[in-house]
């Protein structure tokens, strides 16, 4: 199956740590977003909304990473441990897929993106947006050495991608012990880690390099 990506792309990645975890072959596309790659006829003919990660299998398209998560398990997966099929663990599966999208990474697309893309100042209110995002995280793991249940989902796959991105700016992750504890654990258990953080080093190279033009 074609696998429309960046590296630098946490949503990307989640979708890679995940395939490696199902054993799932994929047919890495680069593609090129920062030259307009993505606007090409080809590509928007397979997604008309032009976004990465895109996952086309036998002729099947489909974006948006946490619906490729799920997918992905549900067609490919040799039990339900990733993604339960019991309604109750599915639900909180969800919400912690939900929260990632809308809370925790936006919450990266806020505060940190504009400081990598545009060398803006940090915006205080969305910083204290990252810290509250962080703190919902950290409550979630009490107790707890996985987001969603007492294994590894696609809901930790997809927050490891998040959380590792923060490491970009140097973020303090140890301000949240649960957090901090549960990344450590997750980094070992999950499949495809060493990619996931290339990605995270091409992005801080990036940083560097552009701030040393300044």
């Amino acid at each position: 199956m074609d696998f429309y990506y960046h590296p630098c792309s946490a949503p990307c990645r989640s979708v890679m740590m995940t395939a490696k975890t199902l054993g799932v072959e994929l047919n890495m596309k680069l593609l090129k977003v920062m030259d307009g790659e993505q606007l090409k006829p080809e590509f928007v003919k397979l997604n008309p909304q032009h976004t990465i990660p895109t996952l086309v299998d036998n002729g099947f398209s489909i974006w948006e990473s946490r619906a490729i998560l799920t997918y992905l398990v549900e067609k490919y997966g040799q039990d339900d441990s990733l993604y339960p099929s019991d309604p109750e663990k599915r639900a909180v599966v969800n919400q912690r897929l939900y929260f990632d999208m809308g809370t925790l990474f936006q919450s990266f697309i806020e505060a940190i993106y504009p400081q990598l893309r545009n060398k803006q100042p940090a915006d205080p209110e969305a910083l204290q947006k990252v810290d509250s995002a962080f703190g919902h995280l950290d409550t979630f793991l009490e107790d707890q050495d996985y987001v969603a249940g007492d294994c590894l989902t696609v809901a930790d796959i997809a927050l490891l991608a998040s959380v590792s991105t923060f490491e970009v700016v140097d973020f303090d992750i140890a301000q949240y012990p649960n957090v901090a504890r549960w990344y450590e654990n997750a980094k070992e258990v999950t499949p495809g880690w060493e990619e996931n953080w290339e990605g995270v080093q091409m992005i801080k190279k990036f940083v560097q390099e552009n701030s040393q033009k300044d």
